[in-house]
């Protein structure tokens, strides 16, 4: 019979989680995530076959963490939703740095790409507010995200700061001007 489990899955994300916050991506190793749950490594093993099945389920509670930010930043109307998907962004950036750099500054050189990289229920989100094409909206989402990625990971890494509307006028500065380009060419920014 195996081993009875000290912790939870979710005891063991929730510290691995604080670890990174606490110390950043790298800090995240068995030893360390044991002395965080005040145990050694051993039970970490007990639910887990190795460090990247759990790394696995981090990286699923830090994207779930990420779309609450989402949700959030949608649900208070502030901006249209597609414009609250990239503020959310940039928000979760400056506000979880260590998990904005799990999820969105680590090497992918050993990982599976997924053919694309637009999120189908923003391109829809573009769609619904654009009379433009599928491609185009694939283009113009494409486009932005570039900005926003740029603008958040130059806060996650304190490379400058910058006042919440003024980060809200150049995306919508970006956006208006993408957009009119794609309208007025009927293909590629």
């Amino acid at each position: 019979m195996p081993p009875k489990a000290k912790f939870t899955k979710q005891e063991i994300v929730d510290a691995a989680l604080s670890l990174i916050r606490e110390r950043g991506t790298d800090a995240l190793t068995a030893r360390n995530l044991g002395q965080q749950l005040g145990s050694s490594s051993r039970p970490i093993f007990t639910l887990y076959q190795s460090m990247a099945q759990l790394q696995a389920d981090v990286i699923d509670a830090a994207y779930a963490l990420y779309h609450d930010y989402i949700a959030r930043e949608t649900a208070t109307g502030l901006y249209p939703p597609y414009k609250a998907s990239g503020m959310a962004y940039i928000r979760f950036a400056v506000e979880e740095t260590s998990l904005f750099e799990l999820l969105f500054m680590r090497k992918r050189t050993q990982e599976e790409i997924a053919v694309g990289i637009c999120d189908p229920v923003i391109i829809e989100r573009i769609l619904q507010a654009n009379a433009i094409t599928r491609e185009q909206a694939e283009q113009l989402y494409l486009e932005m995200w570039i900005c926003v990625h740029g603008i958040a990971t130059m806060l996650a890494t304190s490379y400058f700061t910058m006042e919440w509307d003024r980060i809200s006028e150049i995306l919508t500065d970006t956006y208006q001007a993408l957009r009119e380009k794609i309208q007025k060419k009927g293909g590629h920014a």
